[in-house]
């Protein structure tokens, strides 16, 4: 039996309907990462994964109630708080991630919002790590429209601030910030001239309708984001979803294929939770339409799967590590210069 082939509007990639990604999501497994293949191949090199870094800049400490995030003043995970780092210390650790392969540099700290004096430190981490040669982006909470001009004078590539998930599930995991106040930081990025990461987090208890919530949401955002990472949930003990049950495998991967059916261009990232994924659930992502991940041992709090190991999966796959390739809009084919998508953490 034939299967409907689901397609972006002719007229706008803003139009999308939640029952039309009720429908993706409805699909047979095959089918559906069949048709999300289809599409990547349209708009990118099937066998190359961007790599980016990610660093905590200053650890801990947090206001928010996140209920997923050990980073949080309201839960005892024993995490060590940290103070925001030093310059010269970022500047080496993004000096390790490039002689690792990474070719864009995400800091994050825990911040609410970031202070003036913040926003300073930071974009002179900024340029000191673009002077380097990396692309730079960073995830530190919500933002001013000041702040965000500042951080684009200094010359920041990315801003990453995720929805984590749909409008409606949104309160059961945070009470601390709206999802207004989510949207209008990421309006500040746009209007500030950076480009945008957001994307959000799976298995923290939703329904699959709170997925086609999410992704919709994002798909319809004017632009869509460039980078979409998906998180799947890290649980870590002493959060409120410590004790969740793991989100089903082919769950996590039909939403990696339905992200990347709604935002063709986008780069869409494997994120927080790599550790736990084995290789063939991995290669089933990158068949999906996953063709960017985070790159080494560490994430933010978390850990991550290992430089070594990523590199013998590539070479098992046959995938070649880019950190430059872009899509033609002209001919689907990919173009050499950096205009691909940023990190995503469970935090920002």
């Amino acid at each position: 039996m034939t299967q409907t082939t689901q397609t972006a509007p002719e007229n706008s990639q803003q139009d999308w309907t939640r029952e039309t990604v009720a429908e993706l999501f409805a699909l047979p497994f095959m089918d559906l990462v069949s048709q999300a293949q289809t599409v990547h191949r349209l708009h990118h090199d099937p066998n190359h994964v961007q790599l980016s870094s990610l660093l905590s800049i200053k650890t801990g400490a947090c206001p928010e109630d996140c209920a997923y995030c050990p980073q949080s003043a309201r839960y005892k995970t024993g995490l060590k708080t940290e103070r925001l780092m030093p310059v010269d210390q970022i500047v080496e650790a993004a000096k390790k991630a490039k002689s690792n392969g990474a070719g864009r540099f995400c800091m994050g700290a825990a911040w609410r919002s970031p202070k003036d004096g913040d926003i300073a430190a930071v974009a002179e981490a900024v340029a000191a790590v673009k002077a380097l040669g990396l692309e730079t982006c960073a995830t530190l909470g919500m933002l001013t429209e000041e702040h965000a001009d500042k951080l684009n004078e200094a010359g920041l590539d990315y801003y990453n601030h995720n929805l984590d998930t749909s409008p409606e599930y949104y309160g059961e995991v945070i009470s601390t910030r709206t999802y207004d106040d989510r949207l209008e930081t990421l309006e500040n990025v746009r209007q500030a001239g950076m480009k945008v990461c957001c994307g959000g987090i799976v298995g923290m208890g939703e329904s699959q309708n709170d997925r086609v919530g999410l992704l919709t949401t994002l798909a319809n955002l004017d632009p869509p984001p460039e980078s979409v990472p998906i998180n799947n949930l890290v649980k870590i003990a002493g959060t409120p979803l410590a004790d969740l049950e793991n989100i089903d495998s082919f769950d996590f991967i039909r939403t990696i294929a339905v992200a990347r059916i709604l935002m063709p261009k986008s780069y869409v990232r494997l994120s927080a939770g790599r550790e736990e994924m084995n290789d063939e659930m991995q290669a089933l992502c990158f068949m999906a339409g996953a063709n960017s991940l985070f790159y080494g041992d560490q994430l933010l709090t978390t850990g991550n799967a290992t430089v070594n190991h990523d590199r013998e999966l590539f070479r098992r796959l046959g995938i070649n590590s880019s950190t430059s390739e872009v899509p033609s809009e002209s001919t689907g084919s990919c173009q050499s210069n950096q205009d691909e998508g940023s990190c995503g953490c469970q935090h920002g």
